[in-house]
């Protein structure tokens, strides 16, 4: 079956980097608020199919995590979203579905930057100590039975920005790190071949493998971090993350900290 790329809702091209579903098609939009959000909306008014995905030139109201907005020069980054069915996951399973994401931005990310490229809990992607990447996964259950019915995948990956609002933290691009120019749709396409090759291992039962994978490339494991909760500072050392999703530290004793519930104090 062909696979297409359909550049601005209009003009159908091969692109032979989609290996699988997710990416088939891959919609490039000139601009949009939100790629979630209209990815959200596709999928509940049944435009969009497991494995749709859409791309922005240009996010005008991009989402990150803990409410904050994501927004990077036009035409220079990935900022696209994917329609997942998790039919294959129980909802209180989905953390299992976020690393598997966070694994495949981080070994997409990794095949160009680098042996240095981690992942920073819960789903960010970093290069040595600054931020390349961010995901939010959001959710929608089914009306009246709280089945999990849509996630959609949103990941915004630094490609070609050099140049950053002074409001961002500690940002770095493929174009800083390689001194190389890429061309943004073709890795956005390449991007959704590792989301793919993560899906399927969800696919087919294979869980087991995920967290394992997931802490080879956790950031700052065994090592003595800060982070915050509410307005206190503390220091504590990063032991893992369980499969819930919860960040598993060591000091005086054990800690484990909920998605959102304490924040990283780096620099």
């Amino acid at each position: 079956m062909p696979i297409f790329v359909v550049v601005k809702n209009s003009n159908l091209l091969p692109h032979p980097a989609i290996s699988g579903p997710i990416g088939q098609p891959l919609t490039v939009l000139a601009s949009i608020d939100s790629t979630n959000n209209y990815a959200m909306a596709q999928a509940v008014s049944g435009a969009a199919a497991h494995g749709s995905a859409y791309f922005a030139l240009e996010q005008t109201a991009g989402k990150g995590q803990r409410g904050r907005t994501w927004l990077t020069t036009p035409g220079e980054n990935i900022m696209m979203s994917t329609v997942i069915r998790p039919a294959e996951l129980p909802f209180h399973q989905q953390f299992l579905l976020s690393a598997a994401m966070a694994l495949a931005c981080y070994d997409f990310f990794k095949k160009y930057a680098g042996d240095e490229t981690r992942i920073k809990w819960p789903n960010d992607i970093y290069w040595r100590d600054r931020k390349a990447a961010g995901i939010l996964i959001e959710n929608r259950l089914e009306p009246g039975n709280a089945q999990w019915q849509w996630a959609i995948v949103g990941m915004g990956v630094n490609i070609n920005q050099t140049s950053f609002g002074e409001g961002t933290k500690n940002p770095v691009s493929l174009k800083q790190i390689t001194g190389k120019t890429f061309e943004v749709e073709t890795m956005a396409a390449e991007l959704c071949s590792f989301q793919e090759k993560w899906w399927q291992v969800i696919v087919s039962g294979e869980l087991e493998k995920l967290m394992p994978a997931y802490h080879d490339a956790l950031y700052k494991l065994n090592e003595e971090v800060r982070l915050k909760k509410e307005n206190g500072v503390f220091s504590t050392r990063v032991s893992g993350v369980t499969a819930n999703g919860q960040l598993h530290t060591k000091d005086v004793i054990d800690r484990y900290f909920d998605v959102g519930e304490v924040e990283w104090v780096l620099g």
